[in-house]
């Protein structure tokens, strides 16, 4: 799987930061940082419910590497 991340998008809520911590960070006035945009499977139910959550849907998931 990999994340994208529409920074026009994302305006610092950091949901995404809470439901999957290990994968997203957002700073203080700022907007999502991706640490990393390829997670392994154990990643996948946080990272699903981060990119479900985010009150802007900036961010989408795809299978692969594209």
């Amino acid at each position: 799987m990999k994340i994208h991340a529409d920074l026009d998008l994302c305006q610092g809520h950091a949901v995404c930061q809470a439901e999957a911590p290990e994968v997203f960070t957002v700073p203080k006035r700022g907007k999502v940082e991706i640490l990393d945009p390829t997670p392994g499977t154990d990643a996948r139910a946080g990272v699903e419910n981060a990119v479900r959550y985010c009150p802007t849907q900036a961010l989408t998931l795809t299978d692969g590497d594209s």
